[in-house]
């Protein structure tokens, strides 16, 4: 993982006075919890590296160092996608760290902006257990969906929100997302979220979170975020780092 995120930034770094300059600036579906409805352009290829630490109570915290989402636009209104994840988890003090299971999937746009009705695309995802350090490893195949839709309320000002449903062990979790996103200048946007996790058989797990992106280039995006729990069964809070870049096939 470590040297695919090295010949990441090699790959960029060759690329990047390349890209073509009427192209819209990147899109990507970090730093917040909602996924955005856009599709990566045609024959792009997009890279969203995050680096984050979450501490779910006294006892036990999670650092993911990094998760990628790799993204290919295969057509104007479709997408394929690949999630690897490189994971620390410490329990009392034991720290375990590998690869989670590898997940694959597409995005494809159903409708474009029109008045009311948002810009809506559809995320498939699907999580192949045995591709996986052996003690990450799941028994299960795992599938999740959410629909992504997002208003443009003003040129600085935009409104998003995602529904969706993920399983896990064969138990299904309801999720949902609200964000609103601000333009704060041509290359530094914001945001604040409300997101949750609604399990089959536990109670709701509801967080808050926020942060700021920051343009470097068309294709190259950073980010910086954070967010607490609200519920009782939720983590305390989590902090994160990200570094999102795209270039041509």
């Amino acid at each position: 993982m470590k040297y695919f995120f090295l010949l990441s930034l090699l790959i960029t770094t060759c690329n990047v006075k390349a890209f073509a300059q009427e192209q819209i600036p990147i899109q990507t579906d970090r730093p917040d919890q909602t996924e955005c409805p856009f599709i990566v352009p045609k024959k792009y290829f997009q890279i969203e590296n995050g680096i984050s630490f979450e501490n779910t109570d006294d006892l036990s915290n999670t650092f993911f160092h990094p998760s990628s989402l790799i993204k290919y636009g295969l057509t104007d209104i479709l997408e394929l996608r690949l999630i690897m994840e490189l994971t620390t988890v410490t329990f009392e003090q034991e720290n375990v760290t590998g690869i989670n299971p590898v997940t694959v999937g597409f995005k494809i746009n159903l409708i474009k902006e029109n008045g009311i009705v948002p810009t809506t695309s559809f995320i498939g995802h699907l999580t192949v257990p045995y591709v996986a350090t052996s003690k990450f490893k799941s028994e299960h195949y795992e599938p999740a969906f959410r629909f992504t839709m997002q208003h443009t309320l003003t040129k600085r000002l935009s409104f998003g929100y995602n529904l969706g449903m993920e399983w896990e062990n064969k138990m299904h979790t309801f999720i949902y997302t609200v964000t609103n996103g601000y333009s704060i200048s041509e290359k530094v946007g914001a945001y604040v979220e409300l997101y949750g996790f609604a399990p089959q058989n536990e109670k709701p797990d509801h967080r808050f979170d926020g942060g700021f992106n920051y343009l470097l280039n068309q294709n190259v995006l950073l980010d910086v975020s954070g967010g607490v729990g609200l519920s009782s069964n939720s983590p305390k809070y989590y902090a994160a780092f990200g570094f999102s870049f795209r270039f041509k096939s």
